[in-house]
């Protein structure tokens, strides 16, 4: 593509050299640079992306696009374009360089605390199995149409973003479902998408390691709605008290949900129990595979959507019908001695709350076990509030490690237990190695208990340090298992 359309609206302060020249890629990653390529000079927060000007160069590069005062050069051959903010330039410019692609289908964009996967999970489900070719961009992998690829973040960086909606399109995709994460709006990496639905699911204690204040963190996730054109529609759920906040200043049409309250589409649960939920939709019965209050405002959101985007009411719930959960939400392995393992990527407050109480009403009088842990290098200050929310709803409580990260487990492990009153410490037991620790839970379970293994969910790995090692819980729940049956 020439230099000159790469550019457009990317908010230019000047330009020294020619844009008539042809642009072969786009990359922020210095290390990704090819010959005839543009380079995207980005503040990051572990790097400086203008350092390696002069690097990408080395490799190619015959455009750079970059912030700083001072930190171009004047090399022969080399176009350089000073901006006002380059992570909003990378945005734009990629936008423009993959044919914009988020204006040729339609994006639906999901943003809150907890429930993000799951619903975007379930809407690309549906949507495929309603006959429509669909492609996802989730935390737990990518998908375009039927085609699986592996990610890193809840929102990938805006160069991957435009990529694969640009392949989404050439493969003849026509919906595009998105998680969005406050830290992906507050780091522009969804500036420029055009997005004809936003959902909002909930907001809760998150995050706030990064944006220091729940106030900081509240107005990333507002922007999202801020941002939205005014033909789409803002999708929120008005039980959440951040629900109207959200769209106070939105451009687009705000359609409300609720299970507790009047709205134009709203939910209740008729009967629930561990194989899932009969529920009343717009006054339409629809059983359910997923369980838990949670999961009945996600099929609400996913129904909703569907009807926003045109589908036919009766076709929807029955479509919802057959969805089973995304993996690693509340997902269950059933073994010897009736006792039922549960992987749930729980790991804020309100979502291990949430799990907890599902799990504590469909136990139906049998013993609840909750292993959890929590992350290291992120929010501290709701490690001591998941403790209690343990202690309330467990009968048994096993603290052990999450992805500690560059922290000490043990230290996190301590966090947590100043949570604990002493009633909850005495049905407490800590074991920094969680696959002891998942080993001992089952092991030690009664007959028909459940545990709930928290945190991990849909993650094959463990971070410790700054290296991914393979962890599997559901390979360690089998294995036990078959311990227990030998």
């Amino acid at each position: 593509m020439i230099l000159s359309k790469i550019i457009d609206n990317i908010g230019t302060v000047e330009v020294k050299g020619d844009v008539r020249k042809e642009i072969a890629s786009i990359t922020s990653d210095s290390r990704k640079v090819e010959k005839g390529g543009l380079f995207i000079a980005v503040k990051g927060y572990a790097s400086d992306g203008h350092a390696y000007i002069a690097s990408a160069i080395e490799k190619g590069a015959i455009a750079v696009i970059y912030e700083e005062e001072g930190a171009a050069c004047d090399v022969e051959g080399v176009t350089f374009i000073k901006v006002e903010n380059s992570r909003h330039a990378v945005a734009i410019a990629a936008h423009n360089f993959f044919g914009k692609p988020s204006e040729k289908l339609t994006l639906v964009g999901i943003t809150g605390t907890n429930g993000k996967t799951t619903t975007v999970t379930l809407l690309y489900n549906l949507f495929m199995g309603l006959g429509y070719n669909c492609g996802l961009l989730s935390t737990i992998a990518n998908y375009v149409g039927t085609d699986k690829r592996e990610t890193d973040n809840t929102t990938s960086d805006p160069i991957t973003i435009n990529s694969l909606l640009a392949e989404m399109v050439e493969e003849g995709c026509e919906y595009c479902f998105m998680e969005v994460s406050s830290i992906g709006v507050e780091q522009e990496r969804v500036s420029g998408l055009r997005f004809k639905v936003g959902i909002f699911s909930n907001l809760t204690h998150d995050h706030l390691d990064y944006h220091k204040t729940f106030a900081e963190y509240l107005r990333c996730k507002k922007l999202f709605f801020d941002n939205l054109p005014s033909e789409a529609f803002a999708i929120i759920n008005i039980d959440d008290k951040n629900g109207p906040v959200m769209v106070q200043n939105t451009k687009a049409k705000v359609i409300t949900y609720s299970c507790r309250s009047i709205a134009d589409h709203t939910c209740r649960i008729i009967e629930e129990s561990m194989d899932g939920m009969q529920l009343r939709i717009d006054g339409e019965s629809v059983w359910t595979r997923l369980i838990g209050v949670h999961n009945a405002y996600n099929a609400l959101a996913i129904y909703t959507t569907a009807l926003v985007l045109g589908t036919d009411q009766t076709e929807t719930l029955v479509g919802i019908s057959s969805l089973a959960s995304a993996p690693g939400r509340l997902e269950t392995l059933r073994g010897p001695k009736g006792i039922t393992a549960v992987i749930d990527y729980a790991h804020t407050p309100d979502a291990l709350e949430n799990v907890l109480k599902t799990l504590s009403d469909t136990c139906r009088g049998h013993q609840l076990i909750c292993l959890f842990g929590c992350g290291g290098d992120r929010d501290k200050t709701k490690r001591p509030e998941m403790a209690a929310i343990a202690e309330k709803y467990a009968d048994r409580v096993v603290v052990t490690s999450d992805n500690c990260r560059t922290e000490d487990p043990d230290a996190i492990i301590d966090d947590i237990r100043k949570g604990f009153s002493i009633k909850g410490l005495a049905k407490t037991i800590c074991i920094t190695d969680r696959k002891e620790a998942i080993r001992t839970a089952i092991l030690t379970a009664d007959e028909n208990a459940t545990v709930l293994l928290a945190g991990k969910g849909h993650e094959t790995y463990q971070i410790i340090g700054k290296e991914k090692h393979h962890f599997d819980e559901r390979e360690i729940v089998t294995e036990t298992f078959n311990l227990i049956e030998k």
